[in-house]
């Protein structure tokens, strides 16, 4: 699929699954867990052990019935092994113009993450299709709020303190769409292999995004 069939879908599905583990056992299947609890945007970072290896397999098992991503990336090394394994979008904890412009020569969403006002902007302009608002649990919704009051141009997708507590606010407050990590991705339930519990955490969610979304 193109970039931008790719970036609707993540619009559509607001949701970024955030798959992070000390190891790379049962994380297909996690990955099919998600899929059928209604996640489709999954995101794999470069923190896992054999990463690239991770990102094949997923690509392999689902192909285009999710999109699939990196995360963590650092750098343009990074970002085209990734690509190559693999992956629709790279995401970044920090802005990295260099990584931006890889992914926009290589026709692939790029979301970098940023926090003030300047940095956001900056990655925007730079050519970052969604601006990851990171970490998002230092200014909360209300920050959220205020970044998107003078730049509703810009798509926001806060990560990190979104849970089924906070999440409500932030799409009230702007967010294109939301990053959940261990919210959503327990890691007992990882080491556990407990893909029913993963299924179903999924499922909330979706379901609960959509409630908000149609209440807005």
């Amino acid at each position: 699929m193109s970039l931008h069939e790719n970036l609707q879908r993540v619009l559509d599905n607001g949701i970024v699954a955030i798959i992070r583990a000390s190891s790379s056992d049962q994380l297909v299947n996690v990955a099919k867990a998600l899929h059928k609890g209604g996640v489709n945007i999954l995101e794999v970072t470069f923190t896992v052990p054999d990463v690239l290896k991770i990102i094949s397999e997923v690509k392999e098992e689902l192909g285009d019935k999710i999109v699939l991503g990196a995360g963590t990336v650092l750098d343009t090394e990074s970002a085209r092994s990734a690509i190559l394994a693999g992956a629709e979008f790279i995401v970044s904890p920090v802005v990295n113009k260099e990584v931006i412009q890889l992914c926009n020569r290589y026709d692939k969403m790029v979301m970098p993450g940023a926090f003030t006002p300047t940095e956001i902007l900056t990655a925007w302009e730079a050519g970052a299709d969604i601006v990851k608002v990171f970490p998002a649990d230092v200014g909360g919704p209300e920050f959220l709020k205020a970044i998107h009051g003078p730049l509703p141009q810009i798509r926001l997708m806060p990560t990190g303190g979104v849970n089924m507590k906070t999440m409500e606010s932030f799409v009230k407050a702007g967010a294109c769409a939301v990053g959940l990590g261990s919210a959503l991705v327990e890691k007992n339930a990882v080491e556990n292999g407990d893909m029913d519990r993963i299924k179903r955490l999924a499922n909330e969610y979706s379901v609960l995004m959509q409630s908000y979304r149609n209440n807005l």
